[in-house]
Formats: C-alpha cells, sequence, structure tokens
C-alpha cells in the first residue's frame, strides 16, 4: 500500500509543471482553464496520499506522538484541500454525469470521514478516530484504486469512457469496502483488550 500510494503521488506530482502535454488529454483545456482547484486537488491528494500510511505505524504513535499528530494535522488539512478540489472540478468533469457525480461522491465521502477523524481525536475518541482514519485513507487511496482500474480494464479491452465511468465510483467504494473489514478487526481488537481485565477478576 505505501509502495503504490508513495509512487502515485510522485507520479502526479508532474502536474506541477504546469505543463498541459502531461495532463489527461480529455481534459487538458479544462485542467488549463482550472489551474487553481486542479493544482488545491493534486496537491492535497499529493500530500495525503504519501502521508497516510505512516499515521498507521504503531511504533511511530507510541514512540513519537509530537511527530504523529504533526503528519496527522498536515494529512487532514491535505484530505481537506483534495476534496475540496474535486467538487470545484466537478461541474467541468468528464462523462457528465456518471464519472462525475462518483468523483463527487467521493470528494464529499473524504470530507466527512476526515471531518469525523478531526472531531473524535479532539474528544480522545482514541478507537473512533482510527476508525475515520481509516475511511478517510481509503478515500484518499482511491487515487491509486482508479488508475489501477483504468490500466487493467483499458488493457482488457473495456472503452476507456466505460472504464473511467465506473471507476469513478467502484474504485471508493470497493475501498470503504475493504476499510470495512479492516474495521471489524479494530473493533474486535478493542473489544478483546477490554474483556481481559474482566476475564480475570
Amino acid at each position: 500500500m505505501t509502495v503504490l500510494a508513495t509512487l502515485t503521488a510522485a507520479f502526479s506530482a508532474r502536474y506541477f509543471t504546469l505543463d498541459p502535454r502531461l495532463f489527461l488529454a480529455q481534459q487538458r483545456a479544462v485542467y488549463v482553464a482550472n489551474l487553481v482547484p486542479l493544482l488545491l486537488h493534486v496537491g492535497g491528494g499529493i500530500l495525503a496520499l504519501a502521508l497516510g500510511p505512516w499515521q498507521f505505524v504503531p511504533r511511530i504513535r507510541a514512540r513519537h506522538p509530537m511527530a504523529h499528530r504533526a503528519i496527522g494535522r498536515i494529512y487532514l488539512l491535505s484530505a481537506l484541500a483534495a476534496g475540496l478540489g474535486a467538487l470545484l472540478l466537478v461541474p467541468k468533469g468528464l462523462y457528465w454525469p456518471v464519472a462525475p457525480l462518483g468523483f463527487a461522491g467521493l470528494a464529499t465521502a473524504l470530507l466527512l470521514a476526515s471531518g469525523m477523524a478531526y472531531a473524535t481525536i479532539r474528544r480522545r475518541s482514541i478507537t473512533e478516530h482510527q476508525i475515520w482514519m481509516i475511511r478517510s485513507y481509503s478515500l484518499i487511496f482511491a487515487a491509486v484504486t482508479f488508475r489501477v482500474w483504468l490500466t487493467l480494464f483499458s488493457s482488457a479491452g473495456l472503452s476507456f469512457p466505460t472504464a473511467y465511468m465506473s471507476g469513478a465510483w467502484l474504485s471508493w467504494l470497493i475501498n470503504l469496502l475493504v476499510a470495512q473489514r479492516l474495521i471489524v478487526r479494530v473493533r474486535s481488537h478493542r473489544s478483546a483488550r477490554v474483556s481481559v481485565p474482566d476475564a480475570g477478576s
């Protein structure tokens, strides 16, 4: 996950060269005309994608809590930028209305999950914070899933519009399903830890 996220973040950083030849061909004119929301979205996505995996490393949380908190703040601000930038680009989206509405759903879910991650840590609800962070990062990781989806299905002979429109929805819905499996494990682990003192009392 970390390798794919880092590679995708590095690949996406090319947008900051502002070279239109590097933009998605079907959206080149739109991107050139909307550079501010594009770079807000891409810049936030790059940071969140690259930083997110390190928030789940127990050793960093335990031994370097200040670093964990600093990375977390940057991550949440980056997720906010990515989500807002995406929503600003939705009206200009490719293959309207299917793909833009899929990306709008992704951006809205990302903002909601990241907002809940912030709200729960402010309440010191550690387990709920972890759960919402898993959801938030699964939505950020849709940047990876979407590109893999396009590559695999285009190579399999599916038309680009079909792969793009289906990926706009399924890339993040699939990620949320995987995240939910991880969340069940987190809740089970937490419940087991809480029940140990009772069993020995």
